[in-house]
């Protein structure tokens, strides 16, 4: 069995390491193709692997079709998007994601997204403190639990909202549930999003729903662009002076956002939710890990295609 893992962005050398002694112990061969440039140069690489490890490496009806051997794609992340999984389950392939490994890193992130703006980007003049803010987590997964986690430690006072997650659970993380999402937005002044990107969330954060949060809110959006409506956001910053927008992902809008909006909008330069050794060795050997479950033992627990 050969393994390949195609990265644009590599993995850390200890994650590398990680993952080839999962593979080797298991007898499988490990290959290796990183900062490759040229859509071409995957096609290739994936002619003759049974296992594939990306990242937020695109995987569609061209990578399939290349990949004749291939058996299981797996996403180093919990964010799937970059994947075809209609494809996927055309081709007879299955598709995982490591949820749960990146979690903590993109959580602590969303904070220091948050004292950065809460700080006024650091500009000097005096801003304001966390503790007993009102913190809304759209999204109650695996980021959004660390994010309340954390949030603890601030002196926060937590809400959330997911139409997925029972009331019982964020009550015993001492958390309030929210039953209608607008509820959230009137209540917090602090909006942190962890929604995954689906046809139901896509452009679902619009004017509309953040227009309801409090004077001086602040959205921060560590999930995906595209669950942000950016036409919408552009549009109610420019009628509401005193809220501000920070975020993990660059929107395809960022120059207006820029020009438009300075000491009230802030973007990270690419994606850095999970850029930390820790996430980046625990997401890259789970892969692995779950690779060998899946090719030695039919173990599909972390399955997304049917």
């Amino acid at each position: 069995m050969k393994v390949l893992i195609a990265t644009v962005k590599p993995f850390a050398m200890v994650a590398i390491e990680g993952i080839r002694q999962e593979c080797e112990a298991a007898g499988y061969e490990l290959a290796l193709l990183e900062r490759y440039t040229e859509k071409q140069q995957l096609l290739e690489a994936v002619a003759d692997v049974d296992a594939l490890i990306v990242r937020s490496d695109i995987v569609d009806k061209d990578v399939f079709d290349a990949a004749k051997q291939l058996k299981i794609v797996v996403r180093a992340g919990a964010g799937y998007d970059n994947i075809d999984l209609d494809e996927a389950t055309a081709h007879n392939v299955c598709v995982m994601n490591t949820p749960g490994q990146n979690s903590n890193a993109v959580s602590e992130l969303a904070f220091g997204l948050m004292i950065m703006a809460v700080r006024n980007f650091y500009d000097g003049k005096p801003g304001i403190e966390l503790k007993g803010r009102k913190l809304g987590i759209h999204a109650y997964g695996n980021v959004g639990r660390n994010v309340a986690r954390i949030a603890k430690g601030f002196g926060m006072d937590i809400y959330a909202y997911d139409a997925y997650c029972s009331k019982e659970v964020m009550e015993a993380d001492g958390v309030h549930p929210i039953e209608k999402v607008e509820d959230l937005y009137k209540t917090c002044q602090i909006v942190s999003l962890h929604l995954p990107m689906t046809s139901e969330t896509k452009e679902s954060v619009n004017y509309d729903l953040v227009n309801l949060m409090p004077r001086n809110g602040l959205l921060v959006n560590t999930a995906r662009k595209e669950v942000v409506n950016e036409m919408d956001l552009l549009r109610l910053l420019n009628d509401r002076l005193d809220l501000r927008y920070v975020t993990d992902i660059k929107p395809n809008y960022h120059d207006e956002f820029v020009h438009n909006y300075p000491g009230r909008y802030f973007s990270t330069p690419k994606k850095m939710g999970a850029q930390t050794s820790e996430a980046n060795i625990n997401a890259g050997i789970a892969a692995a890990r779950q690779i060998v479950g899946y090719l030695k033992e039919g173990c599909e627990k972390f399955r997304l295609n049917k």
